[in-house]
């Protein structure tokens, strides 16, 4: 019998997090709330603070030792930033074995050069692979994660990628060629809304309004406005329209808008994000 099953129980699956930032940190503490035990999850950060913090916040176990926690692990997830790879990649392939599996949220890493340097290389290992690109409303278990398939990836390894990104909100898997596309979206997006937040707070302050009223009319209306399209209220274009009056104020103010480029900055905005996105992997 596998070591690893010998000292956790049969049968459980072991969860390995390297890297225990911000991120890392949301989906454990999601994985424990949807019913994941302190057991089945491991955590490993250069940081002795975040170590501690991790094992006295979410009662886990918490290593200074990369390799002590791949080897523990049946899943891997990578949750270092994309930069920090190549310092984690030595771990990697002195520590990982048949039957593991690798998850990552690096962004811009492709799983085609995860399966290459970390499972392939030049031995004989072809380990699976998903990638994952969760955003930030994850810290809070509102967030949408993309996931996308590697080479050996089962449905079983799917499976249990969809189970933990749940924890933290919505999850849709998707082909790996549209990734880059859907995480400048979802992942840089919601930095555009928090400005959207902030610019129309600010026009409320401009107008008079205490700044705390006008930030929380602007955060709850653009809350608001999310679920409407997501209950299937109706198209983005046809909402907006019903709030347009003819010759009405807020058709004045789409107005402005146009004039300033609106739409088109965001679509813009999509467009150069997607490409950087694109360029971190290679």
């Amino acid at each position: 019998m596998d070591s690893r099953y010998d000292k956790r129980g049969e049968g459980m699956t072991r969860i390995g997090f390297i890297g225990a930032g911000m991120m890392a940190e949301a989906i454990i503490g999601g994985m424990l709330k949807a019913g994941f035990s302190p057991a089945e999850i491991g955590g490993a950060d250069s940081s002795q603070e975040r170590r501690l913090h991790m094992e006295k916040t979410y009662g886990i176990k918490a290593y200074g030792d990369n390799q002590v926690l791949i080897r523990g692990s049946d899943a891997v997830i990578l949750s270092v930033k994309p930069q920090y790879y190549p310092a984690v990649l030595p771990d990697l392939l002195a520590a990982l074995t048949a039957g593991q599996k690798v998850f990552s949220i690096m962004a811009g890493i492709p799983t085609e050069r995860l399966e290459r340097e970390i499972a392939g290389g030049e031995g004989s290992l072809s380990l699976p692979v998903v990638r994952a690109m969760p955003n930030s409303p994850a810290l809070v278990g509102a967030g949408m994660t993309i996931l996308a398939a590697g080479r050996w990836a089962t449905e079983e390894d799917m499976a249990l990628a969809r189970r933990i990104f749940a924890a933290v909100g919505g999850v849709i898997v998707l082909e790996e060629g549209l990734i880059d596309a859907a995480g400048s979206v979802s992942g840089c997006g919601p930095a555009y809304a928090y400005m959207m937040i902030q610019a129309l707070a600010d026009g409320g302050v401009m107008m008079g309004l205490p700044r705390q009223i006008a930030q929380l009319l602007a955060a709850e209306t653009l809350s608001g406005s999310a679920r409407m399209v997501l209950a299937g209220a109706g198209h983005p274009e046809e909402l907006k329209d019903r709030v347009c009056s003819p010759g009405g104020t807020t058709i004045e103010g789409v107005s402005a808008l146009e004039r300033a480029g609106f739409r088109g900055a965001l679509m813009e905005a999509v467009r150069v994000s997607a490409e950087k996105n694109a360029r971190l992997g290679k």
